[in-house]
């Protein structure tokens, strides 16, 4: 929110100026203005809604209110528009009349802070005349007499937290996980001596940052990391209010140069995998929410929150510790928290009592954590504390990422808190699935599971762009990244096609809501009357196609065994050839390849189009290695191989 711009004169229905309508910072203007001390009551001091029939304003008290509509930017008192409500708890307001045009509008409310009938040990009548509850403290408070659980998440050493655990394990990145000590994560972080200071020098001392106020959970505006240093700065009893600085990211400055997120993050990541490397860095737009800094001071309390578009969060404490409390987003947690999120049931409602139950969970100095998709969470700061972080998407749990985009939306949370091109980066990962599913590779049932939702879901937005409003349309189409997809509708059935068929089934029909059905050996991919499953999607037909018999092979022959070191699979992979293999030195193993070919012809308008499609697939099983060392056998498998032409 922008600052109050006080005026010194009104007019019926009066206009504001057109740059009053926006922020410099681009966000919607606070919309209360009062005057004091006004002793001349005139027509200019009615608005279109005061209902007095004479024409005689009514006697007015020493301090009026008004709020200005968001649609026709009209002033009213709020005395004769509000209906009753609390001025101060309204973010976007619309008049009746703009309400009538547009029924797509909506009035909505700013996140309220939690009335507690409990003893405040201090209080902050500036605030409390505002308003709103301000005592830091009771947020401890409303932790008493609460029935909270000790955790039993998984506490693992760095080194097992890798993609072997994450594909073998049914519950890795289902639950939170701890790992105490980062030896092995792959991590990188700055000194632990690193003090506030020197983030400021380091991004820049003019640099904005957004400061909650903890006590009523807003943002204070005006804050720079000059100024916030020296707030952190101070002692304790110096510091006029708890505050709190969640949202600082660092990605393209020297500081941001300084944090490495674990491996698996790295490997797991949809910016990392899937958002073209030309796209991104300094001076481009892309989602910049994998390096966070967070400064928090004693007391600070963040309430209950899932991360945008339920990303999930890895969050390293560097200095001081937190306290999570952590609530699981099932079906009934997740309902239960968006009737809560962004209603009145926050002032005096504690979400722990609307769920199954609340875990804790502490961390301090060198922990590390990743929380998974989804998962609801509320944080205390018992120390002074410095912590790097950041956010990531993954194909582990598409659904429950975009079930908390729906809550988003339904609860009206702000685009500018949401994941940033949350759209585009799912049209880039869906084009990228879909090429690999078309050179057959493969994927665990967890991932296609995963991509499937993807799927539904870009299929939803080539519906939008194809039968929405003009305005539906128009912000559809401007998500989708042109430098990578062409048809966006046609990439969008063909891989839920796909996907499908790499699931075993197939939907009878794009518009079915997810029916499905085995498909036959044999069967046509194609609807009883022989047209296309989906829309937009034409194969190629084909004059004549010639499989030629499998080839297989199985031999005894001696290669180099792959290192164990986590660099194995470039460096000992971009010197393997079919020559390097069998040299005769080394230890000794079974290869074993199967060997596909797949001819097909058809005519052009030119002449004649030949596509020569060659799969290999070999296994390497070093024998000898295990024979020695009475081992399990080491087993490879080299990437299938297709190659097209003749």
């Amino acid at each position: 929110m922008a600052k109050a711009r006080r005026r010194s004169t009104r007019s019926n229905a009066q206009k504001s100026p057109e740059h009053d309508a926006e922020s410099d910072s681009g966000q919607t203007s606070l919309k209360v203005e009062q005057t004091e001390g006004q002793e001349d009551r005139s027509e200019d001091d009615k608005c279109p809604a005061c209902k007095d029939e004479n024409g005689e304003v009514t006697a007015l008290a020493d301090k009026e209110s008004w709020i200005r509509c968001d649609a026709c930017k009209t002033w009213y008192h709020w005395r004769c528009a509000g209906d009753g409500g609390e001025l101060e708890r309204i973010d976007k307001w619309f008049c009746k009349e703009c309400l009538a045009k547009n029924p797509a509008r909506s009035i909505t409310f700013k996140p309220p802070a939690r009335k507690s009938s409990r003893k405040r040990t201090q209080l902050d009548y500036a605030n409390l005349n505002s308003g709103l509850e301000s005592d830091p403290n009771r947020w401890a408070q409303m932790l008493q007499g609460k029935t909270i659980k000790e955790n039993n998440f998984p506490r693992m050493k760095g080194a097992d937290v890798n993609l072997d655990w994450l594909e073998s394990d049914e519950n890795a990145l289902r639950q939170p996980i701890v790992i105490e000590q980062p030896d092995g994560l792959g991590l990188k972080m700055p000194p632990r001596d690193l003090g506030i200071d020197d983030i400021a020098e380091i991004v820049g001392e003019d640099t904005p940052v957004e400061v909650i106020d903890v006590a009523s959970q807003s943002n204070v505006p005006g804050w720079t990391l000059k100024k916030w240093a020296e707030y952190y700065n101070s002692s304790p009893e110096k510091r006029d209010k708890i505050r709190n600085v969640i949202s600082l990211e660092i990605s393209g400055t020297k500081l941001g140069d300084e944090v490495l997120p674990p491996k698996l993050v790295r490997e797991l990541d949809w910016v990392e995998r899937f958002w073209p490397n030309t796209k991104r860095g300094r001076g481009h737009a892309y989602p910049k929410v994998q390096l966070y800094c967070l400064m928090g001071v004693a007391q600070a309390w963040t309430d209950w929150h899932i991360d945008f578009a339920g990303s999930s969060v890895y969050y390293h404490v560097l200095r001081g510790a937190k306290v999570f409390y952590f609530i699981k987003p099932t079906p009934a947690n997740l309902a239960a928290y968006e009737r809560w999120s962004g209603t009145e049931m926050q002032s005096h409602t504690w979400l722990g009592d609307l769920v199954d139950e609340v875990v804790k969970v502490e961390l301090t100095a060198g922990n590390t954590m990743i929380i998974p998709t989804g998962w609801i969470h509320a944080v205390y700061t018992p120390v002074d504390t410095l912590v790097f972080g950041g956010n990531f998407l993954h194909s582990y749990n598409v659904a429950t990422q975009l079930k908390v985009r729906d809550i988003e939306i339904s609860t009206h949370v702000p685009k500018k808190f949401r994941f940033p091109f949350f759209a585009k980066l799912c049209w880039y990962a869906g084009e990228k699935y879909l090429r690999d599913l078309k050179a057959r590779e493969e994927f665990s049932p967890r991932v296609l599971e995963s991509v499937e939702a993807l799927a539904d879901f870009l299929v939803s937005e080539a519906r939008t762009m194809e039968r929405g409003t003009e305005q539906a349309k128009r912000e559809a189409k401007e998500q989708v990244p042109g430098d990578r997809v062409k048809d966006a509708s046609a990439l969008a059935r063909e891989l839920r096609w796909r996907v499908q068929q790499a699931r075993g089934h197939l939907s009878d029909d794009e518009d079915s809501g997810g029916s499905a059905r085995k498909r036959k050996h044999g069967e046509m991919d194609s609807a009883d009357d022989g047209t296309p499953m989906f829309k937009h999607f034409k194969p190629r037909s084909w004059d004549r196609v010639l499989a030629q018999p499998k080839e297989t092979l199985q031999k005894v022959i001696k290669g180099r065994k792959p290192p164990d070191e986590d660099t194995w699979n470039s460096d000992w992979i971009d010197h393997l050839s079919d020559s390097a293999m069998d040299t005769g030195e080394g230890d000794e193993l079974e290869l074993r390849r199967r060997r596909d070919v797949v001819i097909k012809f058809r005519r052009t308008e030119k002449g004649l189009e030949r596509h020569r499609v060659e799969r290999v697939v070999e296994e390497w099983e070093w024998v000898g290695a295990a024979a020695a060392s009475k081992e399990a056998p080491v087993s490879t498998s080299a990437p299938a191989v297709e190659t097209n032409g003749g």
